[in-house]
């Protein structure tokens, strides 16, 4: 870590206990958005296996997203590490990705989520037509 890395994690941690995602000044908010966001939930479920996936498969996987967003998706949640960017050198480059530690336990979470949406999703469907 470099030493202003540092400083800040020192900054934060005397501002915070643990987290307030209430508050805006709080940097949760920000890394919220990135894990909750649609692509970001759709990723830890794409790599929710533990084996590396390649960005071609990975969007594949997620039917509907863009590269430019699955890029954008990629590179915050590597940057917020919950995913590991493996560069092999070889031509053409061979790029892979994969949930850290920290993102399989996030991303357990998420799973168990969307699967608790999925295993409702009839009785939810028949709250919206009954609302409706």
């Amino acid at each position: 870590m470099k030493k202003t890395d540092l400083s800040i994690s020192n900054h934060i941690e005397a501002k915070f206990d643990r987290g307030d995602v209430f508050s805006d000044k709080c940097p949760s908010r920000e890394i919220l958005r990135h894990v909750t966001g649609r692509w970001g939930m759709l990723v830890f479920v794409a790599l929710r296996g533990g084996t590396p996936k390649r960005f071609s498969e990975l969007r594949r996987t997620i039917k509907g997203v863009s590269e430019k967003m699955l890029a954008q998706t990629l590179q915050q949640l590597e940057g917020d590490g919950f995913i590991k960017r493996i560069v092999y050198p070889v031509v053409p480059p061979h790029v892979e990705y994969e949930l850290t530690p920290l993102g399989l336990e996030f991303g357990q979470r998420v799973i168990d989520l969307v699967g608790w949406l999925e295993d409702n999703l009839l009785e939810i469907l028949d709250q919206q037509q009954a609302s409706a």
